[in-house]
């Protein structure tokens, strides 16, 4: 074998490598896929949903290695409460008070590291979360499995409002609200359904 049919053969080799082991994107059923969020005060707390844009995650060799994320703040919504108290919630949570979605209606959040926890499925995540223009690193607990018959992605963020300037009622930047207080951490309880 003369040296460039070598080289070729090689080369041959080194792509189907790559075809193997490159990482690829995985697309997640942005309408199967469901993201509700909690919010605690001194006096009880609030729940409702929010919807994905659009999501993917990088898989390699079956393991999870990164991913990106783009959150529709113009659908934050209610579930605890009825009528004009609803709608009172809702628009107050989209207004400059809080999330300011006229201005910013999309969130990301883009995974930057991803180890195992020892266990198939389970991972440690660092990821990149921007609300509102601010941009800051989070971490958290994922889990890939089947769940009813589809393969999905699950994990519970923890998030403090405090860092993406969202103010309102926060005892981080006022005194003395006493009851008015609202908890500055709020949770993100992710559910996506991979296609």
């Amino acid at each position: 074998m003369n040296k460039f049919s070598l080289s070729l053969c090689m080369f041959g080799l080194a792509i189907m490598g790559l075809a193997f082991t490159s990482p690829v994107g995985t697309t997640v059923d942005v309408e199967k896929s469901s993201i509700t969020w909690v919010g605690k005060k001194v006096t009880g707390k609030h729940n409702g949903t929010i919807k994905l844009k659009d999501a993917s995650l990088v898989m390699e060799e079956g393991m999870l290695k990164g991913g990106t994320f783009s959150i529709d703040m113009t659908t934050i919504t209610n579930d605890d409460m009825d009528g004009n108290m609803k709608g009172k919630l809702e628009g107050h949570l989209k207004s400059a008070d809080f999330f300011n979605v006229e201005e910013f209606p999309t969130a990301t959040l883009e995974l930057t590291n991803v180890v195992s926890r020892g266990t198939a499925g389970s991972y440690k995540v660092i990821g990149d979360l921007t609300i509102k223009g601010i941009t800051k690193p989070v971490k958290f607990n994922t889990q890939i499995g089947e769940e009813e018959g589809m393969k999905m992605a699950t994990a519970n963020i923890v998030v403090d409002r405090s860092e993406y300037d969202v103010r309102y009622g926060s005892g981080s930047f006022f005194d003395n609200l006493g009851d008015k207080t609202i908890y500055d951490e709020f949770e993100l309880n992710v559910k996506l359904v991979l296609k």
